[in-house]
């Protein structure tokens, strides 16, 4: 296994990560990335594997377990208690709870209201150039997600500023000054959510917080804690990875001239989100000695899933590094696979069928005023702006 270097917040990596990836598959399915310090695979095949296989998994083994300084106990609080972040048998208890709550019915119900909010942005989109992002990007999953669980609105903005801090943990080149926003955003979101959760519990609304209060099986319901964790978890992935893959794909879609509707939302979507993914890396401890396309795990491994890479593997896609539209849909990495695929696909692909063929529907002269820049997130992948003028 090669050893590479690349800096994942170099200008030029965050701006194009894919000539990395292709460098780094030419010498075989896992390579080491010297930045992180451990193997890593754009390999579709090893990544699909990996993440299918119970062998491997999100929770780091016990004797590993790192200690956490005091400073950020109130950030690892909440993460102990994500399915994000655990295996078998809590990881399964936790989901099919949620999943009880966070239905395919109430998922597919939302399709209406997503359409009225996606008109609503755009009647007030501002005069003459305006940014994507922040008048249409972030407002519509922030606000479904919102209205979803049953928090106003209106405190959109403040949701907002607590996901970007606590999403900052797991950016390249985190800081001191990095975990200190995060924690007291934690903090703030703690305390908000569990408010919320007392006065749902003395008053029932149709809201997904009051279902996942009733959520049970056998016998069982999510603690107090594990219900305040569950609305960040769904509130910070809910939006995060929309937001990128709104930028993401109209960015694509005016730049190559393609346009979206509705008769053809469905295989543009999985285009865009194959084509440059929202997120473009996760990660998998081995808990047992594996070997997996010839490369040997011991236990205690980590391995990086590159799924920008995966994405554009040439063994699954023809002239993979082409955004066509018109390609015939197949399953990607976008979402994971396997036990932590994520809960929230389907909520993040109806958003993106429903708003983007009426943004373009809406706005048929769209185009952009400035060149688009990517932020440096990484393993996020996503623009800091995107300015257009209607």
């Amino acid at each position: 296994m090669i050893t590479l270097s690349q800096s994942p917040t170099d200008p030029d990596f965050v701006q194009n990560p894919y000539p990395f990836y292709e460098t780094a598959r030419a010498h075989g399915p896992f390579f080491h990335w010297a930045e992180y310090g451990m193997a890593a695979t754009g390999n579709w095949s090893a990544v699909s594997a990996i993440f299918r296989d119970r062998r491997f998994g999100r929770e780091v083994p016990a004797e590993l377990a790192p200690a956490i300084p005091d400073h950020l106990r109130p950030f690892y609080a909440v993460e102990a208690h994500s399915m994000l972040e655990l295996e078998p048998p809590r990881h399964t208890r936790l989901r099919s709870l949620v999943l009880r709550a966070f239905t395919s019915r109430r998922i597919a119900a939302l399709a209406p209201e997503i359409a009225q909010l996606s008109n609503d942005l755009i009647d007030a989109l501002p005069d003459g150039e305006f940014d994507l992002l922040r008048h249409f990007g972030q407002k519509l999953p922030v606000t479904v997600i919102a209205r979803l669980l049953g928090v106003p609105e209106e405190m959109g903005d403040d949701l907002l500023a607590w996901s970007n801090a606590m999403v900052g943990m797991y950016m390249a080149g985190r800081t001191r000054d990095t975990e200190d926003r995060a924690v007291a955003a934690t903090e703030a979101f703690v305390a908000f959510m569990r408010g919320y959760v007392e006065a749902r519990r003395n008053d029932p609304r149709d809201d997904l917080i009051t279902s996942l209060i009733a959520a049970e099986e056998g016998g069982e319901k999510l603690t107090t804690d594990e219900l305040i964790t569950t609305c960040i978890l769904l509130l910070n992935a809910g939006h995060e990875a929309t937001v990128h893959s709104i930028g993401n794909g109209v960015k694509r879609l005016l730049e190559t001239g393609h346009g979206i509707t509705e008769a053809n939302a469905e295989g543009v979507v999985e285009e865009i989100l194959r084509h440059d993914p929202p997120l473009h890396m996760f990660t998998r401890w081995a808990y047992e000695d594996v070997e997996v396309m010839g490369q040997t795990f011991r236990r205690g491994d980590q391995v990086a899933l590159l799924l920008g890479a995966a994405n554009r593997d040439p063994g699954v896609w023809e002239d993979p590094a082409a955004f066509r539209p018109d390609r015939p849909v197949k399953p990607n990495a976008s979402f994971g696979a396997g036990l932590h695929f994520c809960v929230g696909a389907p909520l993040a692909r109806l958003e993106l069928t429903v708003a983007l063929p009426i943004l373009f529907a809406r706005l048929p002269g769209l185009r952009l005023t400035a060149p688009p820049a990517y932020a440096d997130a990484y393993h996020f992948h996503g623009l800091k702006r995107l300015m257009l003028r209607a």
